[in-house]
């Protein structure tokens, strides 16, 4: 069976990250990515994992302890936007599950204006080879704002740069979760030498 847009981003930053490495998780939430990230980079790595709620920080300091995995994290209490004021090294991965926390306020949800930068700075940050994983939720209404806005920015990246998939289920009820993956294209593949 076809994954869906979370497992699909899921299996692709198992394929990019590796023990000693960087990555980002731009929306905390419950902590199920920020631990995954966690055990990919293992103890050699770190992870920066943002979320405006300190309920969700507090869920996913929760999750990373009881695993074993807290050490390599980040926790940041702060919009994602401005991701780039603590993240001063390169990353290998970024992942972003928009919308809003699980078993939380519906009523907070992300924005386009803010996960919009939040992606331009993470692209900014993004080694070459690097991916970013953006899972967007259409199925309520500042959700399809914010869909349709991101994948109108994400449409507009230069090919020369950036590889841009858009992973969806065409033929599901409830707007299906969808994938944008941005892959960060190397010097070398663009034809220029270093």
């Amino acid at each position: 069976m076809l994954p869906n847009a979370l497992t699909f981003a899921r299996s692709l930053l198992e394929g990019r990250l590796k023990a000693g490495g960087r990555a980002l998780d731009g929306t905390a939430g419950n902590g199920h990515d920020t631990l995954l990230l966690a055990r990919l980079v293992g103890e050699t790595g770190r992870v920066w994992a943002f979320d405006i709620q300190k309920q969700a920080l507090d869920a996913t300091k929760g999750r990373l302890k009881a695993a074993g995995a807290d050490k390599q994290v980040v926790l940041v209490c702060d919009s994602h936007e401005r991701l780039a004021d603590y993240i001063k090294e390169p990353l290998d991965a970024a992942v972003f599950n928009f919308g809003y926390l699980p078993g939380g306020d519906k009523n907070i949800t992300t924005c386009a204006e803010s996960s919009i930068a939040a992606l331009e700075a993470a692209l900014g940050l993004l080694t070459e080879g690097g991916i970013l994983a953006a899972v967007l939720y259409g199925g309520h209404p500042a959700g399809a704002q914010e869909s349709a806005a991101v994948q109108e920015w994400a449409a507009a990246l230069p090919q020369e740069r950036f590889a841009v998939l858009r992973y969806a289920f065409a033929n599901q009820r409830n707007s299906p979760p969808l994938l944008l993956a941005v892959e960060k294209i190397s010097k070398q593949k663009q034809g220029i030498q270093p």
